[in-house]
């Protein structure tokens, strides 16, 4: 029986240009996606504010400068030393502040969420930093840090939750986040197709495997028990279960399938009391916007379904340390049931 109530958390990846780069040049065809991002944010946010949805936007530290010469007061002393050099962005050119480049600076967007209700402002690392690649030293990522928290500081944020790009989670780094007072970071997904992995190399069968499982079940439960989120090292791993696929034309007539997929993770996590972390890029919205603003209405109208049948809320990730306590209290007290 039910003891607790199920969690339906909400993370996204708020980075523009920064995410992307290494592959795709600020100028080349994917630059109408990442101008778009600017349009889907307010759609996203008055969607999630239509249906009570909380959520934590994983902010890339660049993007909250409202000047070049802002970013320069807040850059880090010591920075990764790539030995893949297209992985610096130190090295990317950018303009003067965010009216002469969008894609590198966002200030307005994140005052923007901040004005919605429950919009958790996150890292995403100051620089887009990636733990786990060659070149990078424990001193240069405590450095990113630092100046993450900086800049945020700066806007009166004070940062909870990180989102580390590609999901590079360093367990040898886990101190630097826990004295910088981060608490909470999304793991990668459960199975071996969604394991943490580096930027080269990576097997295509992975990657077609993480496709197929966005509409088919190849990993089996993507849901979390409350007893796997807290870890020894003082973090709460609120790992995540589903990457929010962007629409493609090619396969709408698995749309309802996709669809499923999420509805039946969300009904398991609301029915057993464990969590569901839906994960996704606002850029990925940016080509088929309507298309994609269309699904995300219809997966949040499935969890107020779940809400209101079953008993699942809405958390973003720094509240889910509430949701254990409550849990925890529920489970103590021989199956009665303790909602907030």
């Amino acid at each position: 029986m039910q003891t607790h109530e199920g969690a339906f958390v909400v993370s996204l990846d708020f980075e523009l240009h920064w995410g992307v780069r290494r592959l795709r040049p600020a100028h080349g065809p994917y630059r109408s996606n990442l101008l778009a991002e600017r349009e889907a944010i307010p759609k996203i946010l008055e969607l999630f504010q239509a249906y009570g949805v909380a959520a934590t936007w994983a902010t890339v530290g660049f993007l909250f400068a409202r000047s070049r010469d802002e970013l320069e007061a807040y850059l880090p002393p010591i920075r990764p030393n790539y030995v893949d050099r297209r992985l610096d962005p130190y090295d990317e050119p950018i303009g003067k502040d965010e009216e002469d480049d969008p894609l590198h600076f966002a200030p307005s967007l994140i005052e923007l969420i901040r004005r919605f209700p429950r919009q958790e402002i996150g890292s995403h690392t100051f620089s887009h930093y990636y733990c786990n690649e060659p070149g990078q030293t424990r001193e240069a990522f405590k450095a990113d840090v630092a100046s993450a928290m900086g800049i945020a500081g700066a806007r009166g944020i004070t940062l909870q939750s990180i989102v580390l790009p590609r999901n590079q989670f360093n367990s040898n780094y886990a101190d630097v986040l826990v004295r910088a007072g981060i608490r909470y970071y999304r793991g990668s997904q459960q199975g071996w197709m969604h394991a943490n992995g580096g930027l080269h190399g990576e097997p295509q069968t992975r990657r077609i495997a993480r496709m197929i499982d966005s509409y088919l079940p190849l990993s089996w439960s993507n849901t979390i028990a409350p007893s796997d989120i807290p870890e020894h090292n003082g973090l709460l791993n609120i790992r995540a279960s589903q990457f929010l696929r962007p629409y493609m034309p090619m396969g709408r007539s698995m749309e309802f399938a996709r669809l499923q997929r999420i509805s039946a993770a969300i009904e398991h996590a609301a029915k057993m009391g464990r969590v569901f972390h839906l994960w996704w890029h606002p850029h990925n919205f940016g080509s088929h916007m309507a298309e994609n603003l269309a699904f995300l209405r219809s997966v949040l109208e499935r969890f107020a379904f779940f809400r209101d049948r079953y008993a699942i809320r809405s958390y973003a990730m720094h509240e889910i340390e509430s949701w254990l306590t409550v849990s925890t209290r529920a489970t103590d007290q021989g199956g009665r049931r303790f909602l907030n």
